[in-house]
């Protein structure tokens, strides 16, 4: 069986916020994430896209079917995994992981259609993948085509013209609830960049003061030194929730940090004037009973998506010019995949053709010799000569042909005729 390029993952068109917040793998817990698959039965390199909306496992698989039950195994031992939630995954392979893996990077298949952060989403994961080394040659070929891919896009499309993003559609739900965000009071609870986006443009409509918290107080200083706004500490989140008209929660914290019997405490005190909340972490800040409290509007990331309906025809048109770039690029790229898939072939193929031509020299001088040095020379250069035409022949047919299942029953058909050792002991040989 050939090496093959598979996707294993799921997202928000396959899974709720409620299945995807159990299989996101935190950033703490990537690398280790890393380290255990591509050690597992089946896979050779491995990438992990985890994001708020998408946990999805790039892969490049020496055995298709084992490597699917690694990741099984690997999503069972570490996230309680049943097999009737199995069918939130999808598994991808060949030409539909690549046109999968350059739909993302364009942001085709995202939550928000054309949203920008998915691009430095998609880089931080191959990163982490070269650091701990999960990933080689072939993932890093498909990643850095897939930039390039979704670089073109952006150029040559209006997919990104319509500014629509996470962030831009949590402040749309918001003015929904409220009417208007003039004067609003925010409060935004963690320091990273979404909760920066989010009060961007929240304050751009008019909301303010904005106060920041986060667990680490400096983090939050310096996030609210930026806005112009002012940071508190996290024992104080309960009366800044009092007295803000809009939370944005995006903290990395592992568990609720706000339940339903705390949300009734806040609403208690707050005179029967309605609070906004929006939850855009991964896995959720806010624990969904908080929706039963009256007076709250509490939202998350499925409720996202039907915010981003605005500017969707323009969006739509531009998305169907960013697919016929995608698709053209793929069958481009896959070519390339094909050819490469088969080079541990070749050097296979190229070792045992050296092996047979030097077999036959020696048996020939112990028959028809001694020669003087400049003849055994030229009976070397001329059996070398041969060597590299048969290897060169056979290697452009192997990377010419246009199909997979071609390519694989001539590979197989090659290695068959000239008993070749595995592609593994073949390039171990070469490399030693």
């Amino acid at each position: 069986m050939e090496p093959t390029l598979m996707v294993i993952g799921l997202n928000h068109r396959t899974a709720p916020v409620a299945i995807r917040e159990r299989f996101w793998i935190s950033e703490g817990r990537r690398p280790e994430a890393l380290l255990q698959l591509e050690r597992a039965e089946g896979v050779d390199e491995v990438i992990v896209l985890a994001t708020c909306n998408r946990t999805e496992f790039l892969l490049w698989a020496s055995d298709p079917g084992l490597a699917a039950n690694s990741v099984l195994r690997f999503l069972s031992a570490e996230y309680g995994l049943k097999l009737c939630e199995w069918k939130h995954f999808y598994r991808l392979l060949d030409d539909a992981a690549l046109l999968h893996i350059f739909r993302v990077a364009s942001s085709l298949d995202s939550l928000v259609l054309g949203e920008p952060q998915i691009i430095s989403q998609l880089k931080g994961a191959w990163q982490l993948a070269q650091k701990v080394s999960s990933t080689g040659r072939f993932l890093d070929a498909v990643l850095q085509k897939a930039l390039t891919v979704s670089k073109r896009v952006r150029n040559e499309t209006a997919i990104g013209a319509s500014p629509v993003s996470v962030p831009t559609a949590a402040v749309e739900l918001a003015r929904q609830a409220l009417g208007t965000l003039e004067n609003k009071q925010v409060l935004v609870l963690g320091a990273g960049k979404m909760s920066e986006l989010s009060a961007r443009y929240l304050m751009n409509q008019g909301a303010q003061p904005v106060c920041v918290i986060n667990r680490t107080y400096e983090h939050a200083l310096e996030l609210a030194t930026t806005l112009g706004g002012c940071a508190a500490p996290l024992e104080d989140r309960w009366q800044r929730m009092v007295n803000a008209d809009i939370v944005i929660s995006s903290t990395s914290c592992p568990h609720t940090v706000l339940s339903r019997d705390e949300a009734e405490l806040v609403v208690r005190e707050r005179s029967g004037r309605p609070l906004v909340i929006v939850d855009i972490a991964m896995p959720r800040d806010v624990d969904p009973a908080v929706r039963e409290v009256h007076g709250v509007f509490l939202y998350d990331l499925d409720d996202l998506e039907k915010v981003t309906q605005h500017n969707a025809g323009e969006r739509q048109a531009a998305a169907l010019d960013a697919q016929k770039i995608v698709e053209e690029e793929a069958r481009g790229f896959r070519r390339k995949l094909l050819a490469e898939r088969v080079v541990p072939t070749i050097v296979a193929l190229r070792g045992r053709l050296d092996e047979i031509c030097r077999q036959e020299l020696e048996s020939f001088r112990q028959e028809c010799g001694p020669f003087s040095k400049d003849e055994d020379t030229l009976l070397a250069d001329v059996a070398g000569r041969i060597t590299r035409r048969i290897a060169g022949s056979l290697a452009r047919e192997l990377k010419e042909l246009p199909e997979k299942t071609e390519q694989e029953q001539m590979t197989v058909a090659v290695k068959r005729l000239f008993h070749l050792e595995t592609p593994e002991q073949a390039l171990a040989g070469a490399n030693s």
